[in-house]
């Protein structure tokens, strides 16, 4: 960017966070196209504009966050789509017949939801509403809904009311996300009313099956919710980042990969 007028790598900057907004994520090759410029630059670009804070670097592009807030909902839903539905596929195949399970809040463990719908004999616990809707009339399958809060953004039951019911269970599985895992493989989220009920869940559960794209590493957040040695398997679509990776065979995790 040595010799570009300032104002042509500003306009540049603007347009990369219009794109990022819009959908929640950008890749570098699709914005390399859009704006016609190499991969090279956009990677720069994209640098700088993550250490000030404006995106956050991801393997291959970046997301919108702001550290603090959460994307809402429809942006979640759409960021790393495709990723999503093959995790979706991966997690559920994890899961046996006749199994008890948690699922928790988040756009990757609905995407595992409607993987669900042709297992039989399971009994489900969430206190996800659209996990609810997803599973709620297939008839192999007995849901069960946390009471409590619902938070209109998402559809999801928090607060006391929901960890007291959940405490009642002790289940198979627990399939959970997280919005974000630091290089130090610490599990993080948003709210904390949402984090408390996720500790819940994977303190009930013998088994614990974490569901994260790589959008979702090295992406920061403030709320712990666990280390990654609580967890027994980890599906993604793609590991890149070694230090995670280290941290996955130190704790045993068993990491299953989409792309592959």
């Amino acid at each position: 960017m040595g010799d570009e007028q300032p104002d042509l790598v500003a306009h540049r900057h603007q347009r990369i966070l219009e794109l990022a907004r819009r959908t929640g994520s950008v890749t570098v090759d699709s914005l390399a196209v859009a704006l016609d410029v190499t991969p090279q630059t956009i990677r720069r670009d994209l640098n700088l504009l993550a250490s000030r804070a404006m995106l956050s670097r991801v393997h291959g592009g970046a997301v919108v966050t702001s550290g603090v807030d959460n994307l809402d909902r429809e942006a979640r839903r759409q960021v790393a789509a495709g990723a999503k539905a093959a995790i979706g596929v991966a997690a559920a195949a994890l899961v046996p017949d006749g199994a008890s399970l948690f699922i928790n809040i988040g756009t990757t463990t609905e995407a595992i939801a409607r993987a669900l719908v042709h297992h039989r004999h399971l009994l489900v616990v969430t206190n996800n509403l659209n996990v609810a809707d997803i599973l709620g009339g297939v008839p192999t399958i007995e849901v069960v809904v946390a009471g409590g809060r619902v938070r209109a953004s998402d559809r999801a039951v928090v607060g006391a009311l929901a960890m007291d019911f959940l405490r009642g269970f002790k289940l198979d599985y627990a399939l959970i996300g997280a919005s974000a895992i630091d290089a130090e493989g610490t599990l993080l989220d948003f709210d904390m009313d949402e984090v408390r009920v996720s500790q819940t869940i994977i303190e009930q559960a013998r088994c614990v099956i974490l569901a994260a794209d790589q959008t979702k590493f090295g992406r920061p957040a403030p709320v712990r919710i666990a280390e990654m040695g609580i967890v027994d398997h980890l599906v993604t679509d793609r590991l890149v980042e070694a230090d995670i990776a280290a941290i996955c065979a130190a704790e045993r995790v068993q990491v299953h990969e989409t792309e592959t």
